[in-house]
């Protein structure tokens, strides 16, 4: 019996759309809801899940291809129409070629699992395993690095790990295979012959340890002439990560060969300080945050405004009810809740700020998603608090005190990081005075907050020192007048100057 597999429902106003990636090629097994393809439109990206189980027999359209709403995509012959579907299974290796005639060795693929809404590839990371190791049923096998976030791979089943497609450093499509597990009774001893061929491409980091080190790592030291031995791994298992060569570099900087630079010819000072140099490739999250960062720039009719909020009353406010509010809630007051609060207030009478263009439209939200700007050991991050605008303060803090540690741990997902309408971004943390933040595309506005500074102000004809802090607002001039940039910092500049404005929705 054969299933049609159809081009899904689009959303309103979409009638057709490109397919993208297929994740399945005829001949292959596929699960119920296992995803079998990715379709494009101008606005979302679609996956299309299996209908039902079997073998995908035929794929229509094919990469490339636009297709309308209902088309036929693909066919699937379900399980038990047809004997030929586990022939494909023999690709994986010599011992998976074997396994259907004794049946007591099954070959799994690893593949990459799927990276989230335009993510089209990966750099494998970390592998946890080895070829030869016993890997239990969604034990952590690998770590991948999109230009996003890390994801983690779990094993599919339970077994041994017998081959390894995909090492450290490389580079992977969304539907590449990462490795191979042999399950059954005979997994044990399929991994040997599996792994046989791969001594010389995983020698032992050195002497005595048996644990991989990164080849970054590895890369850095041969170029440094850094003993493994002298260098200690912070990785897992000790592993040897690349920050150890290089704090391990700069401790023996001395030590260091220079011998090309001392045989180069004098007079040619490149070659000297080339040696001295380190070239580190950029990683797939920093690549994504200069080039969005650069996009927006040449996008938006980017402008900043300014003004100045004095912090006396919030400061105030907090130092009298901070401990009964942790005791209470179990999580500490700052100031963010505050700013996120004045923000949604302000974003309210000035809705433009909290909007989007998108073509010869502009899409008004009436809801608030606020992103907050972290800034994580791998880049800046910008996870996105949903609807903050119905939160209360201490759901606001919560939530940004649980999205700020998953950001550091590399936890948040994708669906975390999507969607926002607004974003405030702290520099003050870092003891920031004054900057213009750039725009978060396709948003319209973003909220520079700076350090907390006494200053010298005249309050009624007299000098007080006050806590001040500079704000900044960017905002894209295409869709923000200058009136209302202007309006919407100074009314948060009032709500934060008089807390009370917040409570009685002045």
């Amino acid at each position: 019996m054969s299933t049609e597999v159809r081009v899904p429902t689009l959303g309103e106003s979409v009638s057709e759309a490109t397919v993208a990636t297929w994740f399945k090629k005829p001949g292959d097994a596929v699960a119920q809801d296992e995803m079998l393809c990715e379709l494009e439109t101008d606005k979302v990206t679609v996956e299309v899940p299996a209908p039902a189980a079997g073998t995908l027999a035929e794929i229509v359209a094919a990469e490339g291809e636009t297709v309308g709403v209902d088309a036929l995509l693909a066919m699937i012959t379900e399980a038990g129409a047809a004997a030929a579907p586990a022939a494909p299974k023999s690709e994986n290796t010599g011992a998976a070629a074997a396994a259907p005639q004794s049946n007591e060795v099954k070959m799994t693929d690893v593949m990459v699992p799927t990276l989230g809404e335009s993510v089209s590839e990966a750099t494998v990371s970390t592998w946890f395993k080895k070829v030869g190791d016993t890997v239990a049923q969604d034990e952590m096998l690998c770590e991948l690095e999109t230009d996003k976030v890390s994801v983690e791979v779990p094993s599919p089943v339970a077994g041994v790990l017998t081959e390894i497609l995909a090492k450290e450093g490389d580079t992977v499509d969304a539907t590449a295979k990462l490795a191979v597990i042999a399950e059954g009774e005979g997994a044990a001893a399929a991994a040997p012959a599996a792994a046989a061929p791969a001594p010389a491409a995983a020698p032992a980091a050195s002497g005595a340890k048996d644990v991989e080190d990164a080849p970054s790592a590895k890369k850095l030291m041969a170029e440094k002439g850094i003993d493994p031995a002298s260098v200690q791994g912070s990785g897992k298992d000790g592993r040897i990560m690349k920050e150890d060569v290089a704090n391990a570099g700069a401790k023996t900087a001395p030590a260091v060969s220079i011998a090309p630079a001392a045989a180069a010819p004098r007079g040619t000072p490149n070659q000297e300080d080339a040696a001295r140099e380190e070239r580190v490739r950029m990683t797939k999250l920093r690549q994504t945050i200069a080039k969005r960062l650069k996009d927006s720039q040449n996008t938006a009719a980017m402008l900043t405004t300014y003004n100045e909020v004095d912090m006396t009353e919030v400061m105030a406010l907090r130092n009298t009810y901070k401990d009964a509010f942790e005791k209470k809630h179990g999580v500490r007051m700052g100031f963010m809740s505050f700013f996120t609060k004045a923000c949604c207030h302000a974003l309210k009478e000035v809705p433009e700020v909290n909007a989007e263009i998108d073509g010869t439209d502009i899409v008004y939200k009436n809801y608030v998603h606020m992103g907050v700007a972290a800034g994580t050991p791998t880049g800046l991050v910008v996870p996105v608090i949903r609807d903050a605008d119905q939160m209360s303060f201490a759901e606001i803090e919560k939530a940004i005190a649980e999205k700020g540690k998953r950001a550091r741990d590399g936890k948040l997902s994708m669906a975390e990081m999507q969607g926002g309408t607004f974003t405030i971004s702290n520099g003050g943390v870092y003891g920031s005075l004054m900057s213009s933040p750039i725009l978060n595309p396709p948003q319209s506005g973003i909220l520079g907050m700076h350090k907390i500074q006494d200053r010298p102000m005249v309050i009624n004809g007299e000098i007080k020192i006050r806590p001040m802090m500079y704000l900044a607002l960017s905002y894209d001039h295409r869709i923000v007048d200058g009136k209302g940039a202007v309006t919407f910092l100074v009314r948060v500049k009032e709500a934060l100057e008089d807390p009370r404005r917040l409570l009685m929705d002045l």
